[in-house]
C-alpha cells in the first residue's frame, strides 16, 4: 500500500542511499513545452534534512531540469528498488539551482564524491514524500559505474567544458534560460 511520510527518517534515508539510480522529472509552465525525465546515478543524491535533498547535476547535452527549476521549481525524484523487496519512492518538491561561484556551492558540492563533469547542485525542498509497491519494477543487477563522463570532461578541460556549456546549456529546448554561468560568459 502507498504511504506518505512527514520526512525522511533514518530507515528511509538508508533505503534511498542504497539505490544506484534515480530519475528526475520536471516540466515548463507552457502547455506545449517539453516534459523532461532524466536518469541519475554515480552517488549523486544527498539527504540534507528530513524534507530536503540535493543532487549533483552533470554536464550534458541539454539543461532542461535547470531551466524548469529556474522557471517554476516543480520537480519529482523517483527511486525504484531494482534489487531486494519491491518499492518505489517519490520525492516531490521545489528545486533551486546552485552553480559554481554561488555562495553555497562549495558547501553543497562537498557532500558528494568529486566528478569532473559537475555543473551545478540541484537543491530540493520536499513538499511530498511517498512510496508505492513497485511490483512492476524488474529485478536487475548492478554491474558498475560508467567511466565515460569523467573521461570526456577531463579530455575537454576547463575551457572546453566552458565552451560546451555555452553552446549546449545556456537555454532549454523551449528557449528558457538555463545555466546562468554559460549565459554570463557569452
Amino acid at each position: 500500500m502507498a504511504k506518505k511520510f512527514e520526512g525522511i527518517d533514518a530507515a528511509l534515508a538508508e533505503w534511498i542511499g542504497a539505490q544506484r539510480v534515480f530519475f528526475v522529472a520536471s516540466a515548463p509552465l507552457a502547455r506545449e513545452g517539453h516534459v523532461n525525465l532524466s536518469p541519475k546515478g554515480r552517488g549523486a543524491l544527498a539527504i540534507l534534512g528530513p524534507r530536503e535533498v540535493a543532487y549533483l547535476d552533470f554536464v550534458g547535452s541539454g539543461a532542461e531540469t535547470i531551466a524548469h527549476a529556474r522557471e517554476n521549481g516543480r520537480i519529482v525524484l523517483m527511486l525504484c528498488a531494482f534489487e531486494g523487496p519491491p518499492r518505489i519512492v517519490r520525492l516531490q518538491g521545489r528545486a533551486s539551482v546552485v552553480e559554481p561561484g554561488d555562495a553555497e556551492f562549495a558547501q553543497l558540492a562537498a557532500k558528494f564524491p568529486p566528478h569532473a563533469g559537475t555543473r551545478a547542485v540541484i537543491r530540493i525542498g520536499l513538499t511530498r514524500i511517498s512510496d508505492s509497491c513497485g511490483y512492476g519494477v524488474p529485478l536487475m543487477r548492478f554491474e558498475g559505474e560508467r567511466k565515460q563522463l569523467d573521461a570526456w570532461a577531463e579530455r575537454k578541460g576547463a575551457e572546453g567544458l566552458r565552451r560546451y556549456q555555452l553552446d549546449n546549456n545556456s537555454i532549454s529546448l523551449d528557449g528558457l534560460p538555463a545555466l546562468r554561468a554559460a549565459r554570463l560568459r557569452s
